[in-house]
């Protein structure tokens, strides 16, 4: 029986706000199904690296659910190329942390991200616990599927990955894809390899009155409003979007005056290095009175924007599920994304909104041109989305990940 787990996010908190610098759908990830596992009795401590003098080392983030914020490194965010260096002082702090209760705190250490998996190795092997791991995303498949001028993945992200393959005592996999990608490109034992799916908050992006909700945000009632929800690096691909915005109207201008483009988020990665790329791109097109940047919101003001959005576009070179897909379809509204990684799972083809094989711009303002003159069709997809999403529920995703859990400490008491 599992009681308290160490849940390990070295460099992002899961305090930070999904949208900003590194901080995305892992972020998410985290928190809810922490937040669901303490409601079934099991306590969770998330191990971060502290970023600010001002943090305390403990926060409370819902009963049951401490950030314990680790010193290691400089108070300042560090790009994750810097991390590794610190990956010592982050350890030695988890230790430190863990040595300061009685022995068999925890009965399992789940890491998430790469750059967590050695830490994790080291607690649960000083602390005789599994080892529980979480990719997210994998550095094989987006050097396979790299943005143009982006940079790949560095040799030793994806040495750290296969360490992390050979010792993890379970791995876990967001879709089905990505479980294959580990057994295929890593080596890694299929009887290790378990998928739970992610899931969405169904009391949050919920359906909603869309002239309400335009009403709010300032968009005109009558807009055919397109919209991104990520961080805005090469790998999420917003440029895609713009692009196509401006292929949308070079074929049909008469879409000038109703045609919104609604960026929201920051930049983070890559992106960084170009923090008003975006912008400039927009400029150059000539799209500066069509497109709106928005900063990050919390879920309530992303839920806000899905509702008013006619559709969601994900054009991402790679993503291990797609969690943006599946919140803009619990608000009822279509999803165009690429057909790469866990999109294939997050959107139902034909169903709850349409998957483009490419990036190629012209291909999705097609599409978009085709959902325009189609509304029935929209409405259809529309209704589909909200039907697609209810599967994808934190609760059914932190059940799962309980069995997970319990399968692999009860496996290490009878061997």
């Amino acid at each position: 029986m599992i009681n308290r787990v160490a849940t390990l996010s070295v460099h992002t908190s899961p305090l930070d706000q999904p949208g900003t610098g590194d901080a995305g759908g892992m972020n998410v990830y985290i928190v809810e199904t922490a937040r669901r596992l303490a409601e079934r009795g099991v306590e969770v401590d998330i191990f971060t690296r502290a970023t600010s003098r001002a943090l305390p080392p403990v926060v409370e983030l819902a009963p049951g659910v401490l950030v314990r914020n680790v010193q290691a490194g400089p108070f300042e965010e560090l790009d994750k190329t810097e991390l590794p260096r610190q990956l010592c002082s982050f350890t030695s702090g988890l230790l430190r942390a863990e040595a300061a209760h009685d022995p068999g705190h925890y009965d399992l250490v789940h890491s998430h991200y790469w750059l967590s998996g050695q830490p994790g190795w080291v607690a649960a092997h000083r602390w005789g616990v599994p080892l529980v791991h979480s990719m997210h995303t994998l550095a094989k498949v987006k050097n396979l599927s790299l943005a143009e001028g982006d940079t790949p993945e560095p040799a030793l992200r994806v040495t750290g990955e296969e360490q992390i393959v050979a010792d993890a005592h379970e791995l876990v996999a967001n879709t089905a894809d990505e479980a294959r990608e580990l057994i295929d490109l890593y080596g890694a034992l299929p009887r290790r390899v378990q998928t739970v799916a992610p899931g969405v908050n169904l009391e949050v992006f919920t359906p909603g009155g869309r002239a309400e909700a335009r009403r709010r945000l300032g968009v005109p009632a009558d807009a055919y409003l397109l919209l991104f929800v990520g961080r805005i690096q090469p790998l999420k691909a917003p440029d895609v979007l713009v692009k196509a915005a401006a292929r949308l109207l070079d074929r049909r201008p008469d879409l000038r005056s109703r045609l919104v483009v609604a960026i929201v988020g920051g930049p983070s990665g890559t992106g960084k290095e170009r923090p008003e790329g975006l912008q400039k791109l927009a400029a150059s097109l000539g799209l500066g009175d069509v497109v709106r940047f928005e900063p990050p919101t919390r879920q309530s003001g992303l839920a806000e924007w899905y509702r008013a959005a006619d559709v969601t576009v994900v054009p991402s070179h790679n993503e291990s599920f797609g969690l943006v897909a599946v919140e803009s379809q619990a608000c009822g509204t279509p999803v165009v994304a690429s057909a790469v990684g866990g999109l294939r799972t997050a959107v139902g083809d034909g169903i709850s909104g349409v998957l483009v094989q490419g990036h190629d711009p012209d291909d999705y303002a097609r599409v978009l041109e085709n959902l325009y003159d189609e509304p029935h069709l929209r409405e259809r997809l529309g209704h589909g989305a909200v039907r697609h999403a209810r599967v994808f529920g934190w609760d059914a995703t932190a059940d799962r990940l309980l069995r997970v859990y319990n399968s692999v400490v009860n496996e290490r008491v009878c061997a």
